[in-house]
């Protein structure tokens, strides 16, 4: 049987787990290393410089840094837009919404250097693990995909020990928080994070740290929407990307999206992790009120509950399933009068929603007046209905043999 001499494709982060995989796997399977970084938001020019730097200080034969942040949007973002996609009701699945993506571009990857093997750092403990090994096997059945850290059991001070052993870099150990950065937000785990009882110290956050200690002036901005998609901010057209970045400066400033999830993970147990989500907790909140006043009750109530599933398959790597095509044609469907403007207002640790505005206004269709006039019915119209309405419970009412004195 002829060895395999391929490449193998490592997705590469340059912490300490993917920095350790580099030069264990050349060891281990004698075979060269690709990293490769699939850059969905919060990587810059200097911090793509410093992953491509210590790739080769740890002994890959070539760094690939892909910028899809374009292709999040376009493939996952504005589908959790449309949905108003929130674990939990409350948390936008900042970083583990990016894992699919990431592991169809390694996929990808691995087509184009004729390599059978793609290798992560995950661990046994976490969500990505299965996100990565889900979505790889969906996208090539026949991919083979290592996981050195999870499958060894190694732990921290090991993947140290081993590094120092072999005279190669260590990753920045400088910070007590685990930080992870995504053009959908940034999620923050620490010791404070593995109970459930108390928050993060105020320091810890990236984004919000002076929200309350230096708080701004308030300020009022607006979104435009076209087809459910954000197009401009406060009147310059924007592509959603760049719209999203200047959100995520401007609200987080205000400590807008900040919060502490407790939810369920993929593997069944609980799980808590620190966030900081700006651009997406202002889109998401803006979005669904001018969905209020374009859609009517029963397509609203249709697209939450596809848009619930839908939100669970991304939380569980499942968004490559042909189910997540289905779910994502009919938040489409539901998005074509979703074009409007809706006014804002930040201050510290509060975003209000002014109002809103669109050519497609229901509100604006009616004769009537809310709590006024009714326009569209007559008095005797509305007599006919109720009774009609109330039929059920009349009927339920006489079947059980009671009286108005027995209710």
């Amino acid at each position: 049987m002829t060895a395999d001499t391929s490449p193998i494709i490592l997705a590469f982060s340059g912490g300490l787990d993917t920095s350790f995989c580099v030069p264990w796997l050349k060891e281990n399977h004698g075979r060269e290393i690709i990293t490769a970084t699939v850059d969905t938001g919060g990587i810059d020019a200097n911090a793509a410089a410093k992953l491509r730097q210590r790739s080769v200080a740890l002994g890959a034969s070539e760094h690939v840094l892909l910028d899809c942040k374009s292709a999040f949007f376009d493939s996952v973002l504005r589908f959790l837009i449309a949905g108003n996609v929130l674990r939990g009701q409350f948390y936008p699945l900042c970083v583990g919404a990016e894992r699919g993506l990431q592991a169809a571009e390694l996929a990808r990857l691995a087509l184009m250097r004729n390599a059978t093997t793609v290798a992560h750092g995950c661990t046994a403990a976490g969500n990505d693990q299965v996100r990565f090994e889900v979505a790889l096997r969906t996208l090539n059945p026949d991919l083979q995909v290592l996981a050195p850290v999870r499958d060894n059991n190694w732990k921290r001070d090991e993947q140290i020990r081993y590094l120092k052993e072999h005279g190669l870099p260590l990753p920045d150990q400088g910070s007590a928080y685990s930080i992870n950065r995504g053009l959908w937000g940034i999620t923050i785990g620490g010791k404070e994070t593995l109970t459930s009882a108390g928050s993060i110290p105020e320091e810890a956050w990236v984004l919000s740290s002076n929200a309350f200690s230096k708080p701004l002036e308030s300020s009022t901005h607006t979104l435009g929407f076209r087809g459910g998609i954000p197009v401009s901010l406060d009147g310059q057209a924007m592509q959603p990307v760049k719209l999203i970045e200047k959100l995520e400066s401007m609200a987080g400033a205000y400590g807008i999206g900040r919060g502490i999830h407790l939810g369920d993970t993929v593997l069944g147990t609980k799980g808590r992790v620190a966030f900081e989500a700006p651009a997406a907790i202002t889109l998401i909140t803006a979005h669904r009120e001018l969905e209020k006043l374009v859609l009517s009750a029963q397509q609203a109530r249709v697209k939450d509950t596809v848009a619930a599933i839908y939100g669970d398959m991304v939380h569980e790597g499942k968004q490559l399933d042909l189910a997540a095509r289905d779910i994502e044609a009919l938040l489409l469907s539901s998005q074509q009068r979703v074009t409007g403007e809706v006014s804002f207002t930040l201050r510290p640790g509060n975003l209000f929603i002014n109002g809103s505005s669109s050519p497609h206004s229901l509100l604006a269709a009616t004769r009537g007046v809310y709590g006024e006039s009714a326009g569209e019915w007559t008095a005797t119209d509305t007599l006919g209905y109720a009774r009609i309405l109330a039929l059920t419970g009349t009927l339920q009412t006489r079947a059980a043999g009671k009286s108005p004195a027995d209710a």
